[in-house]
């Protein structure tokens, strides 16, 4: 038999592959359920814009075709829409896959990433995939030690730093000043990869220009998603936001023609949509006060997020509540699973379902105490 695991590279022996966990199909087969509320994944639950998914279905029959000039359409109107170059954007089959393809780029067996010990878990696991070390930073509380990140960068000598923002999986937001001061306090050839996933959920008052940062020609790479508030995730579209050098080497490791046409056609008309990302961030904002409010009304702690998730306080062993609620067709992501023991991570829905989980929510953390 051939021994397939040693003749990989060796950075991947070790490691699984990354499993979001059971389908949804599986989960309402196994447990006899005919709905489940998918609270879990941190979806878009209010609805792609109908001119998007009218784009799509129209660029099917292109199908036969390879992407061409809708790579440069779409990269050219996302980045208008950014405010930032065209030679700036470079599209991908969805942020994690641009993830992966920065970490193929920057990292190697020998140099070391630094991944805040509470955050998405693909930072770690490309890292690791790639061969590089691996060290992880604690987070106080729920917010990033900005402060202890670039300590710890300085003296590993770290090529890339990993930070997400709004924080995955507990909605902080990094404030102009901190983010400054962190830029200035990293080593020299460290290069930071912010990944930007839900930024459209957050408050432009309090975002840290990062744009400008990687205009203006510092260590800064952007990740940004369709995904979450354009509600894409099942057609994949990212883009990365990076100096041109850096883009002509994410040229290199990206599969050539790696975005399809329905996604650029549904990208170029998202862009395009004005004042859709405000109403959007405002409808998902107040669905999420009316969570906070539920909870609060429970007796349940909930922390200020500034994303379409809300990180609760459980007070109990998160397993058997999370498994209470999956019987019942509620499916929220345990706070084990990311390494805060003791809570849920529950996505924002429109209000009325939020009402309903978080009554639901405090009746299982009663009986499992």
């Amino acid at each position: 038999m051939t021994d397939w695991k040693r003749l990989a590279r060796p950075s991947l022996r070790d490691l699984t592959p990354y499993h979001p966990g059971a389908t949804r199909d599986e989960l309402k087969e196994r447990l006899g359920l005919e709905h489940l509320e998918p609270l879990n994944w941190n979806e878009d639950l209010f609805g792609p814009p109908p001119e998007v998914l009218e784009a799509a279905a129209a660029e099917i029959q292109n199908a036969p075709f390879y992407p061409e000039r809708a790579y440069a359409d779409f990269r050219d109107a996302a980045a208008e829409a950014l405010g930032v170059p065209a030679e700036f954007v470079v599209p991908g089959h969805g942020a994690q896959a641009l993830v992966a393809a920065l970490a193929a780029t920057f990292l190697e067996p020998g140099r070391t990433a630094v991944v805040p010990a509470v955050t998405y878990g693909l930072y770690a696991h490309v890292s690791a995939a790639s061969g590089a070390r691996v060290v992880r930073v604690p987070v106080p509380g729920i917010h990033l030690d900005l402060e202890a990140i670039a300590a710890r960068a300085r003296s590993e000598q770290a090529r890339v730093v990993w930070v997400c923002d709004p924080n995955n999986p507990t909605g902080s937001l990094i404030e102009p000043a901190p983010w400054r001061a962190f830029l200035g306090a990293l080593p020299a050839d460290c290069v930071v990869i912010a990944d930007e996933a839900y930024m459209d959920f957050a408050d432009p008052a309090a975002r840290a220009d990062r744009l400008r940062d990687v205009v203006d020609g510092r260590p800064v790479i952007v990740v940004r998603s369709f995904s979450k508030a354009f509600g894409l995730a099942g057609l994949r579209l990212g883009v990365a936001i990076a100096d041109p050098a850096v883009a002509r080497l994410l040229g290199v490791v990206l599969e050539p023609f790696g975005v399809n046409r329905a996604a650029l056609a549904a990208g170029l008309a998202a862009v395009g949509l004005d004042g859709f990302l405000p109403r959007r961030r405002a409808e998902v904002a107040a669905a999420r006060d009316a969570l906070r409010a539920a909870l609060d009304r429970h007796g349940l702690a909930s922390h200020p997020s500034q994303a379409n998730f809300v990180l609760v306080e459980l007070g109990v062993d998160d397993g058997p509540v999370c498994e209470a609620l999956l019987a019942r067709g509620v499916l929220v992501r345990p706070g084990k699973t990311v390494n805060l023991a003791g809570t849920a991570r529950v996505t924002v829905a429109p209000a009325p379902l939020m009402d309903r989980v978080a009554a639901m929510i405090a009746e299982e953390v009663e009986r499992a105490k």
